[in-house]
């Protein structure tokens, strides 16, 4: 499997983000060019913070697959744990981490990113694929790097940290 090249995916970013930063368009946009650019993936998209409620939950954001959770709490499954704990998560089998949430029992492996806004996480980006062992180091750090051109491009205003 050829290795992305994730400085061209973050100039994309970086392109889009120039020509609107607003987070919906942005994040659609990046969900569809991850799902493009990457191979072997069912579902590429965010996890945003939902400040509906007094507790730390992460809201379906943009993303490409299937049907996704809605709602997932702060440390529970993956996206929630990589949230608390504001610390990538790469899962070379998802069915062996603890509380893991199935929402596409396809889904083998994972990668999860925090991404952040006025110091504090306010969402993730969420990467699945149906092949066990899918991501490498050289991945997360890679998709590391869009996260954080994300975190320095997109324009999270309209998106409330607290209720």
């Amino acid at each position: 499997m050829t290795q992305p090249d994730y400085q061209l995916l973050c100039a994309q970013v970086r392109s889009f983000a120039e020509e609107d930063p607003h987070w919906l368009p942005l994040l659609s946009n990046v969900s569809a060019l991850i799902m493009d650019t990457l191979a072997d993936l069912n579902w590429a998209g965010f996890y945003l913070r939902d400040a509906r409620t007094d507790e730390q939950t992460l809201l379906l954001g943009p993303f490409q697959g299937k049907v996704a959770c809605v709602h997932i709490a702060f440390d529970k499954g993956v996206c929630g744990t990589a949230a608390a704990a504001d610390q990538p998560q790469l899962v070379p089998n998802v069915h062996e981490f603890p509380g893991h949430i199935a929402c596409d029992s396809a889904s083998n492996s994972e990668v999860v990113i925090p991404l952040h806004a006025s110091g504090q996480v306010i969402g993730v980006l969420d990467i699945d694929s149906p092949l066990f062992n899918r991501f490498t180091a050289e991945d997360s750090e890679g998709l590391k790097a869009v996260a954080r051109t994300l975190d320095e491009v997109t324009d999270f205003s309209g998106l409330p940290l607290t209720k």
